[in-house]
C-alpha cells in the first residue's frame, strides 16, 4: 500500500510513519483497500490517526466524512482541518 499510495518517497521511508500511510489510505484508497484497513486496524486506530493528523493529510471532504463515519464528531460542527504553521522572520 505504501508504495502505491505514497508515491513521492520510497516505501521503506513511508513505512517509518505508519500514521501517514493510514491517512493516505483514508484519503485516496479505493473501497476495498479502505475496508481491508478498517478490518485489520479497527476504527479506533483510524480515529486516532484522524485526531493526530497533520496539515495536508486530508481534504475537507474526507476530513468531514471520517469524523462522522468513525464517530469522532457524531454531531455538531466538525473541527477545522489542521493548519500548516510557518515561522516568520
Amino acid at each position: 500500500m505504501a508504495a502505491r499510495l505514497i508515491w513521492w518517497e520510497p516505501a521503506e521511508q513511508a513505512l517509518r510513519r505508519p500514521e501517514r500511510v493510514i491517512a493516505q489510505v483514508m484519503e485516496i484508497g479505493d473501497f476495498d483497500t479502505v475496508l481491508q484497513l478498517r478490518r485489520s486496524l479497527g476504527d479506533a486506530r483510524l480515529a486516532q490517526v484522524l485526531q493526530q493528523a497533520e496539515a495536508g493529510w486530508f481534504s475537507p471532504r474526507s476530513w468531514s466524512y471520517w469524523h462522522r463515519k468513525l464517530g469522532v464528531t457524531p454531531a455538531g460542527p466538525v473541527p477545522p482541518l489542521p493548519l500548516r504553521r510557518f515561522m516568520g522572520g
